[in-house]
């Protein structure tokens, strides 16, 4: 896929820049929100744009609703207080397919950006960035190429289902050619961040499941997943860093017109932080515990596409055939979260230590299970960013450790005595 690059508009930035940012409340862009606050030389303005408002806003920060869906006309209507030179945009919501998925993220997008031009905000714009994810490699789909490069070609829609990041992308890069803006686009890999009322959040799912463990006083915290990737390797983007990448991608010159894989610059397995998880909890792993087979009832395995992403590159590769990639998981986190020992379990710590009772029931417990299920790698390479001059780095576990500390803060899980 060729992109588009746009005519560059110079940039003289000063002190006080305005910017705008969508999903405000999400778990990237409220950090975006916030690293841009912190930083009152560079920003001036923030305009916070999200359907609610869930956290108090610093001084130089302005909550503005706005609906996402609505069209192009109405969505002018409700930013004609807004404008800005920057923007960045890291609103999403989650649909049932693909296809309605691309549907509906990619009008919101069109949407908004045509809103912008009526109410005249696109005149002033200097440079947009786009936060999609790891979904562009198809790792949705089954074993990607490893590791992921920017450059790696996009998957030919059909036989894939389609991408709403590819149509956001191509929305993004026309308009900006046609309007001599700027454009970068990030593409962070499971996201270790927190946001209140947001519950589709790797670190509180795997922290649930740890203190409904150290509830029923077993003194054990078993694997959930499938055995194979307990030992893979994964890449892992912590929401603060991303923010800070953001920050620095908005005027850096070597990040013009540039889409970037954002993650924390180290590589992870579950072999080595399930333990830490499970000590921060006061349990252990259990010893051995892939001797026995799973427990038929409560384990579950689901087949990904005929053709994992990696089958793309595969002959140029010298590779035979890729299999069909899987989930695995040992305990179906769906099936265990309804498990009645469990709910009363949880609504037992609930109560005692005045947790907000319903985050059990919303956390996302499928898509806990997707994530540590997969049967293959993730190495995402920062090479690119780092040529272009971004030097952040983010220790993988700390990050996971901070996020705790907010759910903990949040009366989202117990305080730990492990610490």
């Amino acid at each position: 896929m060729q992109t588009v690059l746009s005519k560059v508009k110079p940039h003289s930035h000063r002190a006080g820049a305005t910017a705008i940012v969508t999903g405000a409340t999400g778990i990237l862009g409220r950090e975006i929100v916030t690293a841009l606050a912190a930083d009152t030389q560079k920003w001036g303005t923030i305009h916070a744009l999200s359907r609610s408002k869930k956290d108090e806003c610093p001084a130089n920060v302005v909550h503005n609703h706005i609906d996402l869906t609505a069209g192009a006309e109405e969505m002018a209507k409700q930013l004609k207080d807004v404008d800005g030179e920057y923007v960045f945009f890291a609103a999403y919501l989650q649909q049932d397919s693909e296809e309605e998925s691309t549907r509906v993220n990619g009008d919101m997008l069109d949407n908004f950006l045509k809103a912008l031009l009526i109410n005249g905000t696109a005149s002033k714009l200097k440079r947009i960035i786009l936060v999609t994810g790891a979904k562009q490699y198809g790792v949705h789909l089954g074993r990607p190429k490893n590791p992921m490069h920017e450059s790696d070609p996009w998957l030919p829609e059909p036989p894939n289902p389609p991408n709403f990041y590819y149509r956001q992308q191509r929305i993004l890069h026309e308009f900006c050619a046609k309007h001599g803006i700027e454009w970068v686009v990030t593409y962070p890999n499971d996201v270790v961040g927190f946001a209140r009322g947001n519950f589709m959040n790797l670190a509180a799912g795997i922290a649930l499941y740890a203190a409904v463990h150290a509830e029923l006083g077993r003194g054990e915290l078993p694997w959930p997943g499938g055995d194979t990737f307990y030992t893979r390797f994964d890449s892992f983007t912590s929401s603060k860093l991303h923010a800070q990448f953001c920050d620095w991608a908005a005027t850096a010159p070597g990040a013009a017109n540039q889409a970037f894989n954002v993650v924390n610059g180290d590589v992870e397995s579950w072999s080595n932080m399930w333990p830490k998880l499970a000590a921060r909890f006061n349990l252990r792993v259990p010893a051995n515990q892939f001797a026995l087979p799973p427990e038929p009832s409560m384990s579950s395995v689901t087949l990904l596409a005929d053709n994992p992403p990696v089958a793309l590159v595969a002959a140029e590769a010298g590779l035979a055939k890729p299999q069909q990639s899987k989930v695995e998981a040992r305990v179906d986190l769906v099936k265990w979260s309804q498990r009645p020992e469990i709910k009363e379990a949880w609504n037992a710590l609930a109560q005692r230590e005045s947790l907000e009772h319903d985050a059990f029931e919303k956390a996302t417990w499928a898509f806990t299970n997707f994530v540590l299920g997969r049967d293959f790698d993730l190495i995402i390479s920062m090479s690119k960013a780092r040529k272009a001059g971004w030097t952040g780095y983010e220790d993988t576990w700390e990050s996971f450790e901070c996020v705790m500390n907010e759910l903990e803060f949040a009366k989202i899980i117990p305080k730990t005595r492990a610490r």
